[in-house]
């Protein structure tokens, strides 16, 4: 999708109360969006590194956003999504000094 295509849907996203859905995959919604128009996040694909999930849900959390954000992950047991929440449990816990994405104490 062109640079000029992604601006002309998210801008349809933003004006049309028709349009309650914006899909967007996780490696793409951690560059350059500004979703403030967003209320909802879902996660169906973590990824291993949490701190691109962070980023990607920070495009919700921006300036200018006015409602509460709801971030859902969705995950079935014993699948590799679930071994890749352990895995950024790892990352996350192998690194006192650094803040948790996930508000989670360390």
């Amino acid at each position: 999708m062109t640079a000029e295509d992604r601006q002309r849907e998210l801008d349809g996203f933003r004006s049309d109360p028709g349009k309650t859905v914006f899909l967007v995959s996780l490696r793409a919604g951690a560059y350059g969006l500004n979703l403030t128009c967003a209320s909802q996040c879902v996660i169906l694909d973590p990824f291993w590194n949490p701190f691109v999930e962070a980023q990607a849900v920070d495009r919700i959390h921006r300036i200018g956003q006015v409602r509460p954000v709801v971030v859902h992950r969705i995950v079935i047991a014993e699948t590799v999504e679930d071994r890749i929440l352990a895995l950024q449990d790892k990352v996350l816990y192998s690194r006192p000094n650094v803040i948790n994405p996930r508000n989670k104490k360390s």
